[in-house]
């Protein structure tokens, strides 16, 4: 055999290693936990063919704990750029059966290298997570590798769209990443994240809970916020990710994707003229008109599960991506909450980071009233919101389909925050308060019967929650038929295609934390 044979077959071999990861016994435990492997996961998440490997053949240095005589090719990370959809992305996969995927000096420099790439070429990474955190062998090495990643984290943010995955274990320092990251998904009952596991909440507050009840991803996607999306497995998980980035541009300095519309831009919804009931406390569901109106009913809903009074996601109006955030009528009377209020800032936040122009269904009758509310400090967490939409300076559409009252009417990318096109329905009410509240105070101790009040109500409300008043001052930009929503809201998109509007020059501002 010629040398040149020889080393084609060590090279071969070397490949055959650095592929076979932890073994096939180990793989087959990832799979018998219901687990793809690092690169299956990969193979479904970019286009066929397309994964290019970068640093195949690491491994780690470390010699304490006779880990010199324990070297696995790749050491436990699987890191590289491919396509989706044709669009260059980079992606990094730690291998659970590797080291159980444990963060080394060696793998860390394999993520930031990648996370490097990604942003001197203006592309998105996504991280695929199933590690059991840091390396304990190697010590403090691991615990700057983790601070070397949070720092690029940290830099990227802003620039290029950053995803996370958690597709297995995320515990300890290893979670912070992640919650950088623009967004992040996790699988239901094999993936959970928390800051410190049920062994140590024991021993340190007696509290007796699961993995799943502390971290799983019904946790993280319903009742703390953190997670944004919901995967019933890891082929599911893949694809969700694939739909995500189709709505997001590669960097900062371009403009999202857009898709040839199938959908007539000029089509009529007549349903909608009926959709707002005529009792103004009675509920409607907001989706109804959202799907009504994008381009072939399909929304990506971010964060469903969480704070649900408010709606947040990614549609295409007229082949468009945008980003829609709207008050739900349906969930507390679609209120204007601590959770609510967070959940949508960061959204707009990332919106305007990313070129994505912002439509805004209103209908809110104000902020939440109560002592755990206050408490909890609603103030400091409705200002996020109020400072979010007044920072931002992609293109702002609202539409007002009822109730716009008090604080929360401004804040809900009002004219007088910087929306550049205001519409309202005729069922429009805007106010600082309902009728009734108004009529209680303004006429206190004059109200001669309940039929009187019900008289000064329906005046209250025809003179001065009418969306008229508004309209007349050009705080409102046009009032329309209910029918004419996505005529009207694609003629807005296409008014303010060419936005130009910069903010102050400052290092950043102050955003209520």
């Amino acid at each position: 055999m010629s040398d040149q044979l020889k080393k084609n077959k060590i090279l071969e071999e070397k490949h055959l290693s650095a592929e076979l990861g932890g073994g096939k016994q180990r793989i087959e435990r990832q799979h018998a936990a219901g687990r793809k492997t690092a690169r299956e996961r990969i193979q479904d998440l970019l286009d066929p063919n397309t994964f290019v490997e970068i640093d195949k053949f690491v491994t780690h240095t470390a010699t304490d704990f006779d880990m010199d005589k324990n070297k696995i090719l790749g050491d436990g990370v699987v890191a590289g750029y491919g396509r989706i959809d044709g669009r260059i992305i980079y992606v990094f996969a730690q291998d659970f059966t590797v080291f159980g995927g444990s963060l080394s000096r060696a793998n860390a420099n394999k993520i930031t290298k990648i996370m490097d790439l990604a942003m001197k070429m203006g592309a998105p990474v996504i991280g695929l997570n199933d590690s059991g955190g840091a390396r304990i062998q190697e010590g403090v090495e691991s615990l700057a590798g983790y601070a070397d990643i949070f720092y690029r984290n940290v830099r990227s943010s802003g620039v290029i769209p950053q995803i996370s995955a958690i597709l297995g274990p995320c515990a300890g320092g290893a979670v912070y990443s992640p919650a950088i990251t623009d967004f992040i998904l996790m699988v239901k009952e094999t993936s959970y994240m928390f800051v410190t596991g049920p062994d140590v909440i024991k021993t340190v507050t007696n509290e007796e809970v699961t993995k799943e009840e502390l971290g799983g991803a019904m946790t993280h996607n319903k009742k703390s916020g953190v997670a944004h999306f919901t995967a019933d497995d890891d082929a599911q998980a893949m694809m969700m990710l694939r739909e995500l980035i189709s709505f997001l541009p590669s960097n900062n300095m371009e403009d999202p994707p857009r898709k040839v519309c199938t959908d007539e831009v000029n089509r009529k919804i007549p349903k909608l003229d009926t959709i707002v009931p005529d009792d103004p406390n009675k509920p409607y569901d907001m989706k109804e008109i959202i799907l009504a109106v994008i381009d072939d009913g399909h929304f990506l809903e971010v964060q469903p599960h969480y704070a649900p009074n408010i709606l947040i996601g990614f549609a295409r109006i007229c082949g468009r991506p945008i980003g829609i955030v709207a008050n739900q009528p349906a969930v507390l009377a679609g209120v204007l909450d601590i959770n609510s209020s967070t959940k949508a800032a960061r959204f707009v936040r990332f919106c305007d980071a990313f070129n994505i122009p912002l439509i805004t269904f209103e209908d809110v009758p104000g902020f939440l009233p109560g002592t755990a509310q206050e408490f909890g400090g609603i103030i400091k967490h409705g200002a996020k919101l109020l400072y979010a939409f007044a920072e931002a300076t992609v293109p702002k559409i609202t539409l007002i389909t009822r109730k716009a009252y008090g604080g929360a009417y401004d804040v809900m990318s009002s004219k007088h925050i910087g929306a550049d096109y205001n519409f309202a329905y005729p069922t429009a009410e805007i106010a600082v308060m309902g009728p009734a509240g108004a009529v209680n105070i303004i006429y206190r101790n004059k109200i001669e019967s309940d039929e009187h009040r019900d008289k000064i109500v329906q005046e209250y409300r025809d003179n001065f929650a009418s969306p008229y008043k508004a309209a007349e001052l050009g705080y409102i930009d046009e009032i329309i038929y209910p029918h004419n929503t996505r005529i009207k809201l694609a003629q807005a998109l296409e008014m303010t295609e060419n936005k130009s509007d910069i903010n102050p020059p400052k290092k950043h501002g102050n955003i209520p934390l």
